[in-house]
């Protein structure tokens, strides 16, 4: 029977490859049908992605729903990188090593990737309460707190894996 571990690992892989995925089709899907709403059916704005309806949004102001619209495009396409990033560290994580500078700058990259999504989300967040003022609300939540948080745990990660890479040369060259 296989080592425990190298099958959960094997499964995660499996799910953050279907995550990146599915990430990738949800940008698409959005960007398609925000540029279907703007340039060919201003209806297309009542149902953009899964029921979001923005088409309320939409008429009152074109630009406000652009800027909401590009936020929720840039925030998934982030999402979907980092999942890419993941995918890469599975293909690269050895669990005989697990310690190596090309997994450190791999984390390193979910990271600051995650700060950036999480600054987007944050951005987003103070847009969407602007534009509630106006009298529209957004139907989308957009995570900025967890994604912070979620960004300090992997550089927390980065740090515990860069000091490891340290060591396990530094045991390398001892031995």
């Amino acid at each position: 029977m296989e080592n425990t571990p190298s099958t959960i690992l094997r499964f995660m892989n499996v799910i953050f490859w279907v995550l990146f995925i599915g990430l990738c089709i949800k940008t698409g899907a959005i960007l398609v049908s925000f540029a279907v709403s703007l340039f060919v059916n201003a209806e297309g704005a009542k149902d953009l992605y899964q029921g979001l309806d923005l088409s309320q949004l939409y008429h009152f102001n074109r630009s406000l729903y652009i800027q909401t619209v590009s936020l929720f495009i840039a925030l998934t396409g982030l999402k979907a990188y980092i999942a890419y990033l993941v995918v890469k560290v599975f293909l690269k994580f050895k669990l005989a090593r697990p310690f190596s500078k090309q997994l450190v700058a791999l984390f390193s990259q979910v990271s600051y990737y995650a700060v950036g999504a999480g600054i987007i989300a944050l951005i987003a967040s103070g847009h969407s309460k602007y534009v509630l003022k106006k009298g529209i609300a957004i139907p989308l939540h957009w995570g900025s707190e967890e994604i912070l948080f979620f960004a300090g745990v992997i550089y927390i990660l980065t740090l515990i894996f860069k000091k490891g890479a340290e060591l396990q040369a530094e045991n390398d060259l001892t031995v």
